[in-house]
C-alpha cells in the first residue's frame, strides 16, 4: 500500500497528476511564508512605514482590504470557472497576477507606503483566487474516504515550497548583512526570489493537472454558456436560495470564519509579535518561521491519515484545542524558548487545521459546483483575514502597543470555532451534496 496508494485516488487519476496539483501548494506557499509571515510584514511596519504608531494597523488594513475584495469577487469567479470548465485557465491568470504584484514589492523602500499597500493588496487578492481554484481540484482527484490524506499531501508538500523560498531568502539576507547592506537592499531581493519560485514551480501544475469539470461546459461544437459574469452571479444566487439544503456547509463556513481569523493573525503578525514583544532580530524571526514550516508539513501530512480514520469533525476539534493552548503559551512567554515551543505547536496545528478545512469543504461540495463552493470557503477565510488581523491591530492601537493582550484576544476565535463546529452533521451534509 505505502504512504501514497493509488487506491486513494479516483478512477483515471494518476499519481503524477496529484504531484502536479500539490506543486501549486509548493509554489504559492513561498508567498505567504516570505511576504505575509516572515519578511515583508515586519519590513512594512519597521522600514516602509518607518515604525510609526499606526504602522501595524496600516499593515492589517492592507490585509483587510485585499480580503474584502476577494470576498466580494471569488464566489462569482468560482461559479464562472465551473460554468466554463475553466478552473485551470483562470488559475493561470491569477498566478501571473500574484507573481507580478510580488515583483512590484521589490521596488518598495522607506516611505513608499502607497506603492507597498497597493502591491500587497493586489498580490494577496490573486493569491487567494489561486488558492481557491487549486483547492477545487481536490474532490476530482481523491476518493471521499481518502480526501483527508490527499489534502494533507498537498498542504505538507506546500510547506516545503515555503521553506525553499524562505531558505533561499534567509541565505541571501545573512550574506547581505555580512556585507553591511541595510534592509532596504536585501529585502527587495527576497521578493524577487519568492516571485521566481512561485512562477517556476507552478509550471508543473499547468503541465500535469487536467481540467475534468465538464458537466457545466458547452457541448462540443456549441457556443460557451452565455451571460459571463451575469450567469455566474445567477448561479451563486441560486446557491444562496438553497442555503437551507446546504446548512451543514453553512455551519462549516461559520466555523471556518472563526478559527481562520485566529490563523490569519498568526500568518500576518507572528513576525511582528516576535520582534515587538520579544525583541527578535529579523534573522531569528526567519529561522523561527522556518521551524514552523517544518512542523506544519509534518502536521498536515500525518494528520491527514489520522483525520480519515478518526473522523474529520473530531480531528478539526483537536487542532482547535491545540490553537487555544498555543495562544496561551505565546501570551505568557517572556523568553525565546517558550515562544519557540508555542510556534512549533502553531505549526503542527496550522498544517492540520488548514488541511482539515479543505477536506471538509471537498466532502460537502456538490460535484458540479466545486469551484463555486471552494470560492465560498475562500469567502469565509478572507472574511476571517479581515476580522482577525484587524482585531489584533485595534487591540495594539487601543492598548498603546500591547502585543501580549492582542495575541491573547486571538484565543476567542478558536473557542468560537469549536462552538460553531458542533452543529455540523457530515453525513447529512454529504447526502445534500449528492442530490
Amino acid at each position: 500500500m505505502g504512504w501514497f496508494p493509488q487506491e486513494a485516488l479516483n478512477e483515471g487519476v494518476r499519481k503524477r497528476e496529484v504531484f502536479g496539483w500539490a506543486m501549486y501548494d509548493f509554489a504559492n506557499s513561498g508567498y505567504t511564508t516570505v511576504v505575509l509571515t516572515a519578511v515583508f510584514n515586519a519590513y512594512f511596519v519597521g522600514v516602509v512605514a518607518r515604525g510609526a504608531s499606526w504602522a501595524t494597523l496600516a499593515w492589517t488594513l492592507c490585509i483587510a482590504v485585499s480580503s474584502a475584495i476577494t470576498m466580494v469577487t471569488v464566489p462569482a469567479l468560482g461559479a464562472h470557472a465551473d460554468l466554463r470548465a475553466a478552473k485551470k485557465r483562470v488559475l493561470g491568470w491569477t498566478t501571473a497576477g500574484c507573481v507580478a504584484a510580488t515583483l512590484a514589492l521589490a521596488w518598495c523602500g522607506e516611505g513608499d507606503v502607497a506603492l507597498a499597500a497597493v502591491a500587497v493588496v493586489v498580490s494577496n487578492v490573486f493569491y487567494s483566487y489561486g488558492e481557491a481554484l487549486n483547492a477545487a481540484f481536490l474532490p476530482e482527484l481523491a476518493r471521499r474516504e481518502a480526501i483527508g490524506r490527499v489534502s494533507g499531501w498537498g498542504w505538507s508538500f506546500g510547506y516545503f515550497g515555503g521553506m525553499l523560498s524562505l531558505g533561499l531568502s534567509l541565505g541571501y539576507v545573512l550574506w547581505a548583512q555580512q556585507q553591511g547592506q541595510p534592509a532596504t537592499q536585501f529585502v527587495p531581493v527576497t521578493m524577487l526570489i519568492t516571485a521566481a519560485v512561485y512562477a517556476v514551480a507552478s509550471l508543473a501544475t499547468f503541465a500535469l493537472l487536467k481540467e475534468r469539470a465538464l458537466a457545466c461546459a458547452a457541448p462540443a461544437g456549441a457556443s460557451p454558456p452565455a451571460g459571463g459574469v451575469r450567469a455566474a452571479l445567477s448561479r451563486l444566487l441560486q446557491t444562496g436560495r438553497d442555503a437551507r439544503r446546504y446548512r451543514d456547509f453553512a455551519w462549516l463556513l461559520a466555523c471556518g470564519t472563526a478559527y481562520q481569523a485566529g490563523i490569519a493573525v498568526v500568518i500576518a503578525l507572528a513576525a511582528v509579535y516576535a520582534e515587538q514583544a520579544l525583541g527578535f532580530e529579523q534573522t531569528q524571526t526567519m529561522a523561527l518561521v522556518f521551524a514552523v514550516n517544518i512542523a506544519s508539513a509534518a502536521g498536515a501530512f500525518l494528520f491527514g491519515y489520522w483525520q480519515d480514520k478518526a473522523g474529520h469533525k473530531l480531528a478539526l476539534s483537536t487542532t482547535l484545542v491545540g490553537w487555544i493552548a498555543m495562544t496561551l503559551m505565546a501570551f505568557v512567554a517572556t523568553t525565546p524558548g517558550l515562544f519557540w515551543a508555542a510556534a512549533v505547536l502553531a505549526g503542527l496545528c496550522m498544517g492540520s487545521s488548514q488541511s482539515a478545512g479543505r477536506a471538509l469543504t471537498g466532502l460537502l461540495a456538490p460535484a458540479e459546483r466545486l469551484a463555486e463552493f471552494f470560492g465560498l470557503w475562500t469567502f469565509a477565510t478572507r472574511l476571517a483575514a479581515i476580522i482577525g488581523p484587524l482585531t489584533y491591530g485595534l487591540v495594539t492601537w487601543l492598548t498603546a502597543g500591547n502585543h501580549r493582550l492582542a495575541i491573547l484576544s486571538t484565543a476567542v476565535f478558536f473557542i468560537a470555532g469549536l462552538v460553531l463546529l458542533r452543529p455540523v452533521d457530515l453525513q447529512r451534509g454529504m447526502r445534500a451534496a449528492r442530490h
